[in-house]
């Protein structure tokens, strides 16, 4: 079973083939995407890209486009100052389908 790893939105994801995982939000209208693979290994062979993989890519479709993430809080807080400020964000992400690794 081949494996590689693909890089997206800053953030390094180890896939395989009928993988799906929530990538950062893309900016695209198509239904497939590719990637350039930073590593790809089987079972016999390892490739070790400099800094990608020549001649391999990685195709996947997208599912869903737009989907958010649990909120995440942080909070400043001063003590005996009655100071406290608490902030939220939800990160959008999109869920991709691994098609096919070559």
């Amino acid at each position: 079973m081949k494996k590689a790893v693909i890089i997206s939105g800053g953030k390094q994801y180890l896939v395989k083939k009928d993988d799906q995982i929530d990538v950062e939000l893309l900016n695209t209208d198509k239904k497939t995407i590719t990637f350039e693979p930073l590593l790809v290994y089987d079972e016999k062979d390892v490739k070790v890209g400099k800094p990608t993989v020549e001649g391999a890519k990685v195709t996947a479709e997208i599912i869903n486009v737009e989907k958010q993430a649990d909120k995440v809080t942080s909070i400043r807080y001063k003590a005996k100052k009655r100071v406290r400020k608490v902030r939220g964000h939800r990160q959008k992400h999109a869920t991709i389908k691994i098609s096919s690794i070559s």
